[in-house]
Parts: structure tokens; sequence; C-alpha cells
């Protein structure tokens, strides 16, 4: 049985859906609510309760203009971020408070025997996310679009050999965090990830993009070290085994269009409208 969280971001997943199909007809409030089968009234509030903006408003971060904006002003971004914010040394936004720690050999040998696992399930505003934890920090988070066992399946593909526990431990608990709008109490997040060098000094630039911030994939290429190897790096984007920690969705095409997501391109214009959101609040 689905969460009212659930039900609440399906409702603002088909609605994004029906915008971005309908962009060029300009949609009013009361043809999506009813798309929704809410009233104007309750559509209203609930996509403010969920983004902290408009309707409206949230469509103006999505647009192609806005995007081209961010991208052009990409570099003075992530240092303005966090001076408007008034925290210090590049912030609690972004890279320094989530750290990668990549396994060694023996930890994912023989299909990861020596690691033990602890997962569980969440509600987040875009929907159910599985995630898992070493002793050593996060190693795995998605979204679960297909079902709890499937999820399950798919993480377990990764590490067929390691020891699985169904429990919420604390490590988890403060990466969650992290979708709620009050990172007061967010302390430093680990990840404890399963890749090679190359990928994970993607994964490590991905970090230094801001919420709130886009960057292209030739971007993201050139400040990894690899301008020349930007099919490379796109594959190691489309490989990030922690969604929305590692924010692969903040990777658009230089066009200024969102592109693609591993969790699908409405949920990937959902994180980047409500990022765009909470950025403008804190600001």
């Amino acid at each position: 049985m689905k969460t009212q969280q659930e039900i609440d971001y399906t409702r603002i997943a088909d609605a994004i859906g029906f915008f971005r199909e309908n962009f060029k007809a300009q949609p009013k409030l009361d043809e999506v609510a009813e798309h929704v089968n809410l009233s104007p009234f309750h559509f209203q509030r609930m996509f403010k309760d969920w983004a902290g903006v408009t309707p409206k408003q949230f469509l103006q971060y999505l647009s192609v203009e806005h995007a081209k904006e961010i991208l052009k002003h990409e570099d003075a971004n992530v240092f303005n971020t966090a001076l408007q914010t008034g925290l210090s040394g590049g912030g609690r936004l972004h890279d320094l408070f989530i750290k990668v720690e990549g396994m060694t050999p023996g930890e994912y040998r023989n299909g990861g025997a020596m690691l033990h696992i602890n997962y569980s399930f969440a509600d987040t505003p875009f929907g159910k996310v599985i995630v898992a934890s070493t002793a050593k920090g996060i190693c795995h988070m998605a979204f679960v679009d297909e079902g709890e066992e499937k999820a399950l399946e798919q993480l377990k593909i990764s590490f067929p050999n390691a020891v699985f526990n169904q429990l919420v431990d604390r490590i988890q608990q403060n990466a969650l965090f992290i979708f709620t709008q009050d990172w007061s109490r967010l302390d430093e997040i680990k990840l404890h990830l399963k890749g090679t060098d190359f990928q994970i000094k993607v994964w490590e630039t991905l970090l230094k993009v801001p919420p709130g911030g886009l960057t292209s994939y030739g971007s993201l290429a050139k400040k990894a070290g690899s301008e020349n190897a930007y099919r490379a790096v796109g594959s190691a984007v489309g490989s990030n085994p922690v969604a929305f920690l590692i924010p692969c969705h903040r990777v658009i095409k230089s066009t200024g269009e969102i592109g693609q997501y591993h969790w699908g391109s409405t949920r990937k214009n959902a994180i980047i409208g409500w990022e765009a959101a909470l950025k403008e609040r804190v600001e």
C-alpha cells in the first residue's frame, strides 16, 4: 500500500509530465489540477508543500533558458552559493559533507563475500528508495519503481555474496536527512563505493556541483581531468550507484535540455526544480 508521500509524488510527477508534454500550449492551473484529479486549490497547496514554490515558479526552473543561464555561470555559481548562504569553505551544500571512499579489491572480491550490508526502504519527495550501507558508509541508493523485491534483487547483483540484513542504521538515517529541507541536522555523509579509479574520480567531481547548479557532460569531463573522454564520463555518470547523493541528475545537455536519467526524465525534472526552489529559499 502506497504512503501519502508516494501518492503525492505520483501526482507531482504526473503534473510535471503533463506540463512538459503540453508546454507550448501553456496549460492553466485548472487544467493540470483536473489531469491529476484534484481541485485547483488542493493541487496548488500540495505542490507548494512539496516544492516550496508555486507550479508556475517551478516550471521556470525547468526552462531551457534557465538551464543555459546556469551553465553560462557555472564556475561562479559554486563559489557564490557558498557565500550567499553564509556557509564557510564551500559550505555544507555539497562536497564538504559527502566523502567518498573506494572499496578495496579485497572488500568486493568474490562478489563482496567479506561485506556485511544493511539495507532499508524509505520515502522521499521523489518516491521510495532503497538505501544500503556497509560499516564504512552508503554503498547503494536507488529509486524503487518496480517494487521492493526487484529493488533488492538489483542491489544483490552488485554484491551477490555479501551478507544482507534488513536494518535501518545511523549511516542510512543520516544520509536520508538530505531529503529534508533542514540540513542543520545533517552530519558528514560517507559513501563506500565499488568502482574503478576513473569512475570514482567522476563521482567525486559531480559532488562539486551544488544543489540548484547544473553542468554539461563536456564541462564535467574537463573538471574531472578527462576533457577528451566525455563519452567515458557519461558512462560513469550512468553507472552512479548512489542516486541523489551523487548528483548525476545535475548533468544536462550543453543545449540546456534536461536529457535522460537512469530513474526517468520526469523524476530528473522534479529533482532539478525542487533543488532550484530550495536554493532560492536559502538565498
